[in-house]
């Protein structure tokens, strides 16, 4: 196991600048995920970590050793792909060896080394196979077993359960999961799934534009999100948005005026911002309850889903693009093209100033 500390990372490809100033400590054994959208830079962060990508600027450290001009096999990681990159000639053992054997490793630590990889990752009865004769799940499991047969000090995955059909990736999570509560090893882990990131990890790193938005725990930043970008990420489905505006506010609450919501007495501290200011109020599928229309708050049911144990009822009027949801246990007695009153639970409701940052709950107001 070893840490790892970012500091004032930079990397650029001729003029584009991709990673930015990333100030991130990954402690002896945590597990840690990257994610955001398509182009944020996590899978080249991933990279300048394991020494696939060179650094421009700042300083990576493993340990308590700086490692910008270590080439990959000097800094103690092993990576997992998107792509198995299995050898298709080889067996499951000569796969997981193969690297052993070019570090030149003995015959008889190969075999350890192997065997109790194989055994962690219940790969022994597959080791005489070759990868044509695997499912998606065991090569996956082969392709992690090649990395943890070096016993490097940091495990690094890059999105390993996209190439996977659904079912697959929640038993492969269940497994990455369970390595890791095993092994105790640091992991790092690349994924642009935010369901797969809220599962995994012990801290979540949210990027947008090659910056680090957010740093925290699964529950920290669905619950307290710092931007609205994060607030609307995190999540699925993602956070209803409406505009408001602030009516008055001070340190110990503010009142705002919502389309179809009408006037809301929050409990964010809104003393920063001028009355009048244009604000984006947030509140996520399952605290936006429903209930008979009622004068000019009303919104009209355009689709209802059943999926099982619960119902997501999805509503206009829409904000920009988006249709407004509320998810609730199943069953449900609201039906599409009914009229119906939204009633947001204050004490779970966001506010977003202009900037896109969100304002604090006053003290002493924070809900329980």
């Amino acid at each position: 196991m070893a840490s790892v500390t970012l500091e004032k990372l930079n990397k650029t490809f001729g003029h584009e600048h991709i990673i930015k100033d990333v100030d991130l400590k990954v402690g002896n054994g945590e597990f840690v995920v990257f994610v955001g959208p398509s182009g944020c830079g996590k899978s080249t962060l991933l990279r300048l970590i394991a020494g696939l990508e060179s650094i421009s600027d700042g300083e990576l450290r493993i340990a308590d050793d700086v490692v910008n001009d270590l080439p990959p096999r000097e800094r103690g990681v092993g990576m997992v792909f998107q792509s198995y990159a299995l050898y298709p000639h080889m067996t499951v053992y000569e796969n997981m060896a193969f690297g052993l054997k070019l570090a030149k490793m003995a015959k008889q630590t190969v075999d350890e080394r192997v065997m109790a990889t194989a055994r962690i990752l219940q790969l022994e009865d597959l080791l005489h196979r070759k990868p044509k004769e695997l499912s998606g799940g065991q090569r996956q499991r082969v392709a992690m077993g090649r990395a943890m047969a070096r016993e490097p000090r940091i495990l690094l995955f890059d999105e390993p359960l996209s190439n996977l059909d659904a079912s697959l990736r929640v038993q492969m999570r269940n497994e990455i999961a369970r390595l890791h509560h095993r092994l105790g090893s640091t992991m790092i882990y690349v994924t642009h799934d935010q369901v797969e990131a809220m599962t995994l990890a012990d801290k979540i790193v949210v990027l947008r534009d090659g910056r680090i938005e957010q740093v925290g725990s699964p529950q920290t930043l669905y619950q307290q999100p710092l931007t609205k970008f994060v607030a609307g990420f995190i999540g699925s489905p993602t956070m209803n948005f409406m505009p408001a505006e602030l009516l008055g506010g001070n340190e110990e609450g503010c009142r705002v005026r919502a389309p179809g919501l009408g006037e809301l007495s929050l409990p964010q501290d809104a003393s920063g911002q001028p009355a009048g200011a244009e604000l984006s109020l947030g509140v996520r599928p399952e605290h936006l309850r429903l209930a008979e229309a009622d004068g000019d708050n009303r919104f009209e049911i355009v689709n209802v889903e059943y999926l099982g144990n619960e119902v997501y009822v999805y509503l206009e009027p829409r904000v920009g693009d988006t249709l407004l949801i509320h998810r609730s246990e199943a069953p449900s007695r609201w039906e599409l093209g009914q009229r119906v009153a939204l009633v947001p639970e204050l004490e779970h409701v966001h506010l977003f100033d202009a900037e896109e940052r969100a304002l604090e709950i006053a003290s002493g107001r924070r809900a329980a």
